[in-house]
Formats: structure tokens, sequence, C-alpha cells
């Protein structure tokens, strides 16, 4: 069900079972202002009527008046013939009745008023004491008298809105349509905008209820855009970057087909092991990359660093043999704790051994690379020759490697330490050792996250 006819469903609903209410309280209270006047009415009639006792009495009962000639009460009648007036004395002898159909009941041990119910009649009688006990006065009234007021009046102000409501649904109708229409209008400009169109919807005229909406959906815009940006700078840079190692690969292909000699083949094969490990290692980083990019969010766990450094290191102890790089890891004193984070342990693992790999690779042979863990940051550092202010100025910039480099490489694994350290709220930076010599890869806590 769509929002429109959802909130069309509850106004014809709840409208007419608020004026239902709203009738039912008015009804209530007419019924109790009609009380209390006719009430009053009562209390005074009978007062006027004892006050005339005062001026003298016939010994002898007067009896009822007739009725009016013609049989039937007239219409305009109808209020006398709902009244009633009776006076005892003190014997309990009826002196006075006013009517001779309708007998008010004795009741000298009442006083106010009493609700009765006389010949199959609701009736509301008031009883009134003389001061010296000589007379008792009776005033009563028929009850539907009353009921007759109250619905006269009601009725005379719930036609005109029984006719009116109507009315009222279809302009309330009409007003909840009015007032969806930018919704409508949303709908549809949404609807003709392209796949690839996602600059921002405009929020300047757009109602204040839609506005967190719209900034949702820009937002959304603008993270899909950022995401396909990434793609395509991805994809571009994939498709660079595999072209040279591919070309690379077919001309060392032919080569190994065409060797003239047994060594002339092996050498052709051991170039052509090289760029296929070059291949490799450049898939390989072009998927982590993609992972780390792809804007998914990671799971945050508090990281235990052990089994981290000892995966790290596990997967970089062939090349360190290979090279006869000394890899050492220092670790916090004991009583301290080692960097406290809340981490993917998967993606730091990925760090750590980009970081591992790179100090391996670029280290001089038989040198030493160290991971020292702090509590405030991890380093890594090996004995290589300093980096050059252009070099650190550049280092990060994807499949960025600078000339002369003899170890196979992708430039992608400084990038990818980068993004994962971001995700982190992490810091990189490069430098040289305390004593001006090597590389020393910094992390630490970003002060613009923390």
């Amino acid at each position: 069900m769509s929002l429109q006819r959802r909130l069309l469903l509850y106004l014809l609903i709840c409208a007419p079972l608020v004026w239902g209410v709203a009738l039912y309280f008015s009804l209530s209270r007419a019924r109790l202002e009609v009380n209390e006047l006719f009430d009053a009415e009562l209390i005074r009639l009978a007062r006027q009527v004892q006050a005339t006792l005062g001026h003298g009495l016939p010994v002898e009962a007067v009896p009822p008046p007739p009725a009016p000639k013609g049989g039937a009460v007239r219409t305009g009648d109808a209020d006398e013939g709902d009244l009633a007036v009776a006076v005892w004395d003190r014997s309990g002898q009826l002196m006075i009745s006013d009517r001779e159909g309708v007998q008010l009941p004795y009741r000298p041990e009442r006083g106010g008023f009493v609700d009765e119910q006389l010949r199959g009649h609701a009736w509301r009688v008031y009883y009134l004491q003389s001061f010296d006990g000589r007379w008792l006065v009776a005033s009563g009234q028929r009850v539907y008298e009353r009921d007759e007021l109250v619905y006269g009046l009601t009725v005379s102000q719930v036609v005109p809105w029984l006719l009116v409501l109507p009315v009222l649904l279809g302009v309330m109708a009409w007003a909840v349509r009015r007032a969806l229409s930018p919704m409508a209008r949303l709908t549809r400009v949404l609807q003709r905008r392209p796949a690839n169109d996602l600059q921002p919807l405009p929020e300047e005229r757009a109602p204040a209820e839609l506005r967190p909406m719209l900034g949702a959906m820009n937002g959304l815009f603008a993270r899909i855009e950022q995401m396909l940006v990434r793609e395509r700078r991805f994809t571009a840079d994939a498709a660079h970057e595999l072209r040279t190692p591919l070309a690379v690969l077919r001309a060392q292909w032919d080569v190994v087909q065409h060797a003239g000699s047994p060594a002339e083949r092996a050498a052709a094969e051991a170039k052509f092991g090289i760029g296929l490990d070059r291949m490799d290692r450049l898939v390989t980083q072009m998927l982590a990359l993609s992972r780390v990019e792809s804007g998914i969010a990671p799971t945050l766990d508090e990281v235990q660093w052990t089994p981290i450094v000892e995966q790290a290191m596990s997967d970089c102890l062939a090349l360190a043999e290979r090279r006869n790089i000394e890899l050492a890891c220092d670790w916090p004193p004991p009583g301290r704790h080692p960097m406290p984070l809340l981490g993917n342990e998967h993606l730091l693992t990925v760090l750590l051994r980009n970081l591992l790999d790179n100090a391996v690779r670029y280290a001089p042979a038989g040198s030493a690379v160290t991971l020292r863990i702090g509590q405030e940051s991890i380093e890594v550092e090996n004995a290589g020759p300093p980096l050059s202010a252009e070099h650190l100025a550049r280092l990060g910039e994807r499949f960025y490697r600078p000339d002369g480099q003899q170890e196979v490489g992708s430039g992608l694994g400084v990038s990818i330490v980068r993004r994962i350290a971001q995700l982190h709220g992490l810091e990189l930076v490069f430098g040289s050792r305390a004593d001006g010599t090597g590389v020393r890869a910094l992390l630490r806590f970003d002060n613009a996250h923390r």
C-alpha cells in the first residue's frame, strides 16, 4: 500500500472516530447543562408555590384543572403537560394537584430531588418542606422533556456536520495528495534519471520532511560515484600495468621456444620464471588493493598482535632466507602491553606483511630487518640506503617504482598499507633511522581520528 493511500485510510478512519468521540462528549455536556437548567426551574417553581401558601389556602383540597378543550394537548402545550405540582398538609392530605392523570407520590421523609417512575415514565421530582412543617410542596417534570431538548439541540448541531463531513473528507484527501506531490515529483525525477547520472538532487526547495532523505540519497550517490571512480581507476591501472608484463612474458616465451642451446634455454627459462613471479605478485597485490578499496567497513575486534606478527614474518621468511636477511622482532618490556587497537586481524596481517616484504626486498643482502612493536606505534626498519626527498614525496603512489630496481615488484604495496592504516585510524610515515641511515616505516595513531 502506498504512503498516500495509507495516510488517506488513517484520515478516513480517524476523522469520523474523533468526530464521534467529540459528539459523545458534546451530548453529555449538553445533557448536564439542560438538567441543571430544569432543576433550577423546578426549585424556583416549588419555592413560588410555597410562598403562595403563606397568603392562605382553602380548607378543602383544590381539584386539578380540567384538560384543555379539543381533547389532545397541542404541540405548543407539551411543556405544560410534562410538568406537575402537588401540595400536602401536615397530615399527608393532598391539598393541591395540577394534573389529573399524574399524581406525584407523597414522600414526607424526603427532601430535594428524587427520580421516580410514574405510569411507566421517568420523572424528576423536587420536594420542599416548609419551615414550620405545615406544607410539603413537590414539583416534577418528565425526563423525556429534558432528553427531547438535549436531542433536539444535538441534532441541530449534528445534521450540518453530517452534511459537511463528506466535503471535509474530500478536502482532506485533496490536501493529502497536494502535500505528497513533492514525493511524486521526486519519484518521476528518479524514474527518468539515467543509471550513470549521479548528480546530487537539489534540496533547497524541498519540504523539510524530505530533506533528510534527499541528504541521505545524495550521500549515497556520492559514495557510489567514489566507488565507480575507484573501480574505473583500478581497471585502467590494471589494464595498463598488466600490458607490460604480459608482453614481456610473451617475448620471453618466444625466446624459450627458439633457444638454440641448453644454456641459452636455461637463461631464458630463468628470466621467464622471474616474469611469472612478477605477474603473480602484481595480481596478488591488485586483488589485495581491490579488497581494501571496496568501501566495505571491516569487522573490528580487539587485536592480538602475536598471531599477526607470526603470520607476517612467516610469509616473508622464504624471501629473507633467499637474500640472507635476518628478521628480528622487538616486543615491549614485560608488564607492558603492545599497541592497543581495534581492528581486522586479516587486514593488519596484510599490512605488516607488505611492510616487511618491502624492507626485506630493498635491504642490502646479509643485513637485518627489525619489526618493533611499541605501546603507541609500530616500526619496521632496514639498513638500506636512505630515500631521497623526491622518492619520499611519491612513495605510496600506485604502480610507482623508482628506476634501477632489481627486485620484482608492482608498486602497490605502500598504497595497500596506507589504505589499511586509514581504515584503522593509523598514519604511515617514512623516514630514516635515528642515526640517519636506512629506511624506517612508522605506524602511529592519526591525531585527526583520535
